[in-house]
């Protein structure tokens, strides 16, 4: 009897592992997360007209934050700078929008307008809005650097001047890090673009989050010549989305002016570019180039 009874607890536990083990088997495999999940880009387009100054600000869908941004200035081909790209958010607060502000360097009759962008995310881990400014005074270049606070990365990046009111160009907004290397910081630099005698500064902007699979910073340069204008496409790599970016003009000293600094991207498609484009403001005779910058993380 006893053997019996051995012999049928052996059967059902032998039948137990068989059906755990097919219940192991028949389980769906769970897809890695993204890196950054819900990721669109939202655009918001100004009135078009002939006044010397416009604003127009991009704000994020209902429960997603603003973790890059971008701008473009339609029609003025060189004759309108970028004031302000201006993050809201604070230390403590994720930010969720962005305001573009732009003036003509000089008088321009024709019309035009600007369009601000916002990258968006739903919302990440411990991400801020850093800022940092520069001396205010009247000398002819201003730079300052934002840095995220230890543990964060950089995510996007933006800017401000203050008391130049469109006689001031940035000509460098230049996140650190490299193809292998998560930045955290942005120096932004400016020059008059005219000789200004009032005092003026220039604000960074650094938008920072806790560590973001993949984080590093992808680099595109254009040709090296004199002519009036020229644009840079930086493209994230396969299997990687667009967080932010950034541009930097090297050898014109506040002669060009950086009128687009375009993500692709859509309120349905996450973006994987930037596209930086660059215009003269007066006849330059110098050899100048465009640096596109893209922060790129695992899609």
């Amino acid at each position: 009897m006893s053997h019996h009874i051995a012999s049928r607890r052996l059967a059902v536990r032998g039948l137990v592992l068989v059906l755990a083990a097919a219940a192991v088997t028949v389980l769906p495999a769970v897809p890695a997360s993204a890196a950054v999940p819900g990721l669109v880009r939202i655009a918001a387009v100004s009135a078009t007209n002939s006044t010397d100054f416009r604003s127009v600000t991009a704000t994020c869908p209902v429960g997603k934050r603003l973790i890059g941004t971008g701008y473009e200035i339609n029609g003025a081909f060189g004759e309108v700078v970028v004031d302000d790209l201006r993050p809201n958010g604070s230390t403590v607060a994720a930010p969720t929008a962005v305001t573009v502000g732009a003036y003509e360097a000089d008088p321009f009759a024709g019309n035009w307008n600007v369009t601000a962008y916002a990258i968006c995310a739903n919302p990440l881990p411990g991400l801020v809005r850093v800022t940092a400014v520069s001396a205010t005074d009247s000398n002819d270049f201003h730079s300052a650097t934002a840095a995220c606070p230890t543990g964060k990365v950089l995510t996007g990046t933006g800017f401000e001047l203050t008391g130049i009111t469109g006689d001031g160009v940035v000509d460098d907004l230049r996140p650190n890090g490299g193809p292998a290397s998560a930045p955290n910081a942005v120096t932004v630099g400016a020059y008059e673009v005219d000789t200004f005698l009032s005092s003026w500064n220039t604000r960074a902007y650094a938008i920072c989050a806790n560590p973001v699979a993949g984080l590093a910073r992808i680099t595109t340069v254009s040709a090296l010549n004199s002519t009036d204008s020229r644009f840079s496409t930086a493209t994230c790599p396969a299997g990687k989305v667009l967080t932010g970016s950034g541009f930097e003009v090297t050898g014109a000293l506040g002669e060009v002016v950086v009128d687009d600094f375009r993500p692709n991207g859509s309120t349905i498609t996450a973006p994987t570019a930037v596209t930086s484009g660059a215009y003269e403001e007066d006849p330059f005779a110098g050899n100048w180039q465009l640096r596109s910058y893209a922060i790129c993380a695992t899609r």
